[in-house]
């Protein structure tokens, strides 16, 4: 049970990145953008095949992100330029990016078991350094369950989402980033002020599948393998992390936002591992248990808000009758 809610925890961190990039183009700019799920396979596509060809796994991966920039780019250039509904771009740009990824990985999947990953070199770093050998020696003493092997990319990993959401923040708070959020809020008022909404836009959903697909090499790397469909659904598992978080944890400002993100990424993955613990469940229907999330959390908050609203107002109308009584 252990092991198996550290490694939601521990993909819940990579899978954040890319929820953060969903939350960027559906929160920030309101662009449904339906690239993810093919920019998702082309992070992980390009860092593979990079990998694989003798670059450095760090290379790749910025590689990777880099791909999936400008797969961004292109949709915002076919939503502005081109004229094209924003829905129906992202829809063009995903179904070309499956013919782009199987072209660059030359075949539907790629194995990375026997090549050196960033998986693999942290956790030969996080081994030199003894602090695994000197908590595993501390949990022995108490009686409790060793830390898995991987415990050290979870840190990481922590520290990298992070700086990442610090960055987000701090972008999102720029001049640039202000008229970010504006073109989202409305495009008319800040058309209005001379911006570039065009730019802005495709700025934006650029950076928003930049993350998406550095989200994807990672995912790539620490499965040790690309696939072209693992991308399928991807949209909806950011969606659900957005969802879930700022379900919970409110979106009152930009940073509690993001925050509200990626908790809502790592929450999510542990109510899908919990799920499939149940016996009738098995991972085939892990797309369904995501849409039931989606749909509750969306539900849920409307159904909590009639009720409060429906209690306030018979809390009125008793205080009113009793006015009336004291009047009379």
């Amino acid at each position: 049970m252990f092991l198996s809610l550290f490694g939601a925890v521990e993909s819940g961190a990579i899978y954040a990145i890319m929820a953060l990039g969903v939350y960027l183009s559906f929160r920030v700019l309101d662009f449904p953008d339906l690239t993810v799920d093919g920019s998702f396979v082309t992070g992980a596509a390009v860092a593979a095949i990079s990998i694989m060809n003798g670059l450095p796994p760090v290379l790749g991966t910025i590689l990777g992100a880099l791909a999936g920039f400008l797969a961004g780019c292109i949709t915002g250039i076919l939503h502005t330029k081109g004229k094209i509904n924003a829905l129906l771009s992202g829809i063009l740009m995903m179904i070309a990016l499956y013919s782009i990824n199987l072209r660059i990985m030359g075949q539907p999947t790629l194995s990375m078991l026997n090549e050196s990953t960033l998986k693999t070199q942290l956790i030969s770093v996080w081994e030199k350094t003894g602090i695994d050998t000197v908590l595993n020696n501390l949990l022995s003493a108490l009686g409790l369950e060793r830390f898995p092997a991987t415990w050290g990319i979870v840190f990481i990993m922590i520290i990298v989402l992070l700086i990442i959401k610090l960055v987000a923040d701090y972008y999102l708070k720029t001049e640039v980033g202000l008229a970010l959020r504006a073109t989202g809020d409305n495009q008319r008022m800040i058309r209005s002020f001379s911006a570039n909404t065009d730019n802005l836009i495709i700025i934006g959903i650029g950076i928003s599948n930049g993350l998406v697909a550095f989200s994807g090499a990672l995912i790539a790397q620490h499965g040790g393998f690309a696939d072209v469909g693992m991308g399928i659904g991807m949209i909806i598992i950011g969606l659900a992390s957005v969802i879930i978080g700022e379900a919970l944890f409110g979106t009152k400002t930009i940073a509690r936002a993001t925050l509200a993100v990626i908790l809502g990424a790592v929450i999510y993955r542990i109510v899908v591992t919990l799920a499939l613990r149940v016996e009738f469940l098995d991972t085939g229907d892990m797309k369904l248990i995501t849409a039931l999330l989606v749909i509750l959390a969306l539900v849920a908050p409307k159904i909590l808000h009639a009720q409060r609203e429906k209690k306030r107002r018979l809390k009125k109308r008793a205080a009113l009758q009793v006015e009336d009584v004291k009047n009379a």
